[in-house]
């Protein structure tokens, strides 16, 4: 297509209210648009919101969270079994059943010590060395973050 043609309907769109035009010639084609992307309305205005206000607090989060977990784990002796996701902390296979582990019981590596459930899937957590449960710092039924302490293992 001759660059004349393509500038003259150029010309063409701008003293008209056509928002838009496109030409085939052959094989060769040409599309003009006043609006970029070939949008040829208003966009509508995109939504501001404020950054969210934090909360009230009597105190820092991150330190009154993380003390308790460390105070907890450095009266022990012992390496901390934490726990490999978010869920919930269960001790025994099932309501009412035994659990897994008791303080003061001898493990084995690769035991199965409690579960963590997370998502609606129960996954069963292992001992990860050989020793005996110190310490269960979780109570069942009680949420747990990643990496949280839940047993101790000597």
């Amino acid at each position: 297509m001759d660059i004349r043609k393509v500038k003259k309907l150029i010309e063409l769109l701008e003293e008209s209210n056509i928002s838009e035009i496109e030409i085939q010639e052959g094989e060769e084609s040409v599309r003009i648009s006043r609006h970029p992307n070939g949008v040829s309305w208003p966009q509508p205005p995109m939504p501001q919101y404020a950054p969210p206000q934090p909360a009230p607090s009597q105190s820092t989060p991150t330190s009154a969270t993380a003390e308790p977990a460390e105070e907890a784990t450095s009266s022990f002796q012992g390496h901390a079994l934490t726990s490999p996701m978010v869920g919930t902390f269960y001790r025994s296979p099932a309501p009412g059943s035994k659990a897994f582990v008791e303080v003061g019981q001898s493990v084995k590596k690769g035991e199965t010590v409690c579960i963590v459930e997370a998502m609606k899937m129960m996954n069963q957590i292992e001992a990860d060395r050989d020793g005996v449960i110190e310490a269960i710092l979780v109570e069942d039924g009680e949420p747990v973050e990643f990496d949280q302490p839940m047993l101790i293992i000597s």
